[in-house]
């Protein structure tokens, strides 16, 4: 969960990247629109605790705050919007698409006049089928920033809510797409993230149908002075030959692959409906290691699915050694009312937390493998925050390990969003500490 105020307006983002983008749509929105003594909650619904978790910050934040207004939205208002128009804490429900649309904010009012709306504004978003492009001139932090290509999902996994919160999939179109790279590139941002909620499904509904990988070739032709490129999460049954080649021919798409893996046991990727294979996985990582050998993996992976064997669970173990993978986000299995998951044999809470905790630490271990690696490397440091305590600078390598800069005489080339060259010295507590490279 993470907070960003402006003068009049707070927005409290949970969840994935994409509502860290939408939040300073939203941001943006509610400042231009005078909305003064405000909270607007982005929440998440990937998980019934991310739910859980925004219910608890909305009373939270009435209890501290009692003269302010509350907006909820993001996909757990889209899915179950009663649950919160239920809640007294809460002044308005606003739906995945109502909320990125500045008339929405300008008809609250500026004192949340309800003969000027309705406490819930929210419409079928089965029915969207455009995801427009709302021009983001910069970001809170000024360091790296995301640009949404595409939005919703046209698959079903048997475990996810996601579609029923974001829509079918749609495409922004591959200008959009480009101008707002440009504006970002000149307002600074040396990093863009490439975000949506499936993006590798990008582009069948557009003109052309452009693919993701041609996209991405795009971007980096037409902007030559972005220095760094990054996909946040891609679906590897879907990487066509374009995507293949700019990941593993060009330098400035960072060597760091998110993939939505969810389990490597076969049986359970078939409940999951899940298109991939566990051979799939492998022959995409072996293939993508061997034309550029430094690209770091990360991925998605689901504890206590129902029907998971202790069996079926040893063979995730088993994939993420097999294939390397760096850096794990792990959940235990939720079932979510609605989907069809919810309705086969559970595993049980206890033995998805129990599961959840193993794999997390298999993934720490493989974590601090990596890392210790990378002693006496030279390395590239996006720049982002400067640390009073020892007076240093911490960013992120090109691979996104987490490092610190030491010995600094001057912090005056060492700016918020500067790419530093630095050759790590050691590890510890999770970060590569690294010199400047001269």
């Amino acid at each position: 969960m993470t907070a960003n105020a402006s003068d009049k307006a707070e927005v409290v983002t949970f969840g994935c990247r994409l509502n860290s983008y939408e939040s300073e749509v939203m941001k943006k929105h509610a400042a231009q629109a005078g909305l003064n003594n405000t909270v607007i909650f982005n929440t998440c619904a990937v998980t019934a605790e991310a739910t859980r978790q925004a219910r608890q910050a909305i009373r939270r934040t009435r209890k501290e705050k009692p003269g302010i207004k509350i907006i909820v939205t993001g996909c757990a208002a889209q899915v179950n919007p009663d649950e919160f128009i239920a809640m007294d804490e809460v002044d308005q429900v606003m739906g995945n698409e109502e909320k990125l649309h500045a008339e929405n904010y300008d008809n609250l009012g500026h004192d949340f006049g309800l003969e000027k709306s309705e406490k819930l504004l929210i419409n079928d978003i089965m029915a969207v089928r455009e995801t427009a492009n709302h021009l983001i001139e910069g970001y809170a932090e000024r360091t790296r920033a995301f640009v949404q290509v595409q939005n919703g999902c046209d698959h079903r996994c048997t475990f996810c809510i996601i579609p029923y919160g974001r829509g079918n999939s749609r495409s922004v179109p591959v200008g959009n797409v480009i101008s707002q790279v440009k504006q970002l590139v000149n307002n600074g941002y040396q990093e863009v993230i490439i975000t949506g909620v499936d993006i590798t499904s990008y582009g069948p509904d557009l003109p052309g149908k452009p693919s993701l990988g041609t996209l991405c070739q795009k971007i980096l032709k037409l902007v030559p002075d972005l220095k760094r490129l990054r996909l946040s999460s891609i679906d590897s049954i879907e990487a066509d030959e374009a995507l293949f080649q700019v990941i593993t021919e060009e330098e400035r798409m960072m060597p760091h692959l998110h993939l939505s893996l969810q389990s490597g046991d076969d049986m359970i990727l078939k409940r999951m409906k899940r298109r991939h294979s566990r051979q799939d996985s492998i022959d995409f990582f072996n293939r993508v290691r061997a034309a550029r050998p430094d690209v770091v993996f990360g991925a998605d992976i689901i504890a206590g699915f129902p029907t998971e064997t202790e069996e079926m669970f040893q063979n995730s173990l088993k994939l993420i050694e097999e294939c390397d993978l760096t850096y794990l986000h792990v959940f235990p299995y939720s079932a979510r009312e609605g989907t069809p998951a919810a309705k086969m044999p559970q595993a049980g809470k206890q033995i998805g937390k129990e599961r959840a905790a193993r794999l997390r630490a298999l993934g720490d271990q493989q974590f601090d493998r990596y890392m210790t690696s990378q002693m006496g490397r030279s390395v590239s440091i996006l720049v982002e925050k400067y640390a009073a305590a020892d007076k240093s600078v911490i960013g992120h390598t090109e691979y996104f390990a987490p490092a610190k800069i030491m010995g600094l005489c001057s912090l005056d080339n060492l700016k918020p969003g500067y790419i530093a060259k630095a050759r790590v010295t050691g590890y510890e507590n999770g970060i590569l500490i690294t010199e400047l490279d001269h």
